[in-house]
């Protein structure tokens, strides 16, 4: 098994249980606040870890069928998953402060450029992994 995936599998396997531990979060928010409601960010960290942790695995998946040195391999997937991390951190350090519901709401490095940077890497770390399964896949 090459680098790439391993990392991949490695961090799907990190998110999903992140997942579970923002689950156990989640659910001590809806027993303890009035409103039987865990804080938004709280529960947005728990949901994107899950569904991070099963994009990791479809990246997995696909770099089986990569046509890609190790190297590009392994770019084009830590890239997204570098990201994917930072955004569930940040959901849960803005659900464990408790300060805010909106980040959005100020501009600043994170919500403008930080964004850009974001959905850059995402969307061209794994639109890369698809071509390359594409390529070998179905156009060859």
């Amino acid at each position: 098994m090459n680098p790439a995936i391993k990392i991949t599998l490695a961090a799907s396997g990190i998110f999903l249980f992140v997942g579970m531990i923002g689950g156990v979060l989640k659910y001590h928010g809806i027993m303890t606040s009035q409103d039987h409601r865990a804080h938004p960010y709280i529960d947005t960290a728990h949901r994107a870890a899950l569904l991070y942790s099963f994009a990791a695995l479809v990246m997995a998946e696909l770099l089986k069928y990569s046509p890609y040195s190790d190297r590009v391999q392994l770019a084009i997937t830590c890239v997204p998953l570098f990201f994917f991390a930072l955004a569930i951190g940040q959901y849960f350090k803005l659900g464990l402060e408790r300060r805010v519901t909106n980040q959005f709401r100020q501009r600043n490095f994170s919500t403008t450029w930080g964004m850009l940077l974001l959905m850059i890497g995402e969307v061209g770390g794994v639109g890369a992994i698809v071509w390359g399964f594409v390529s070998t896949q179905l156009l060859s």
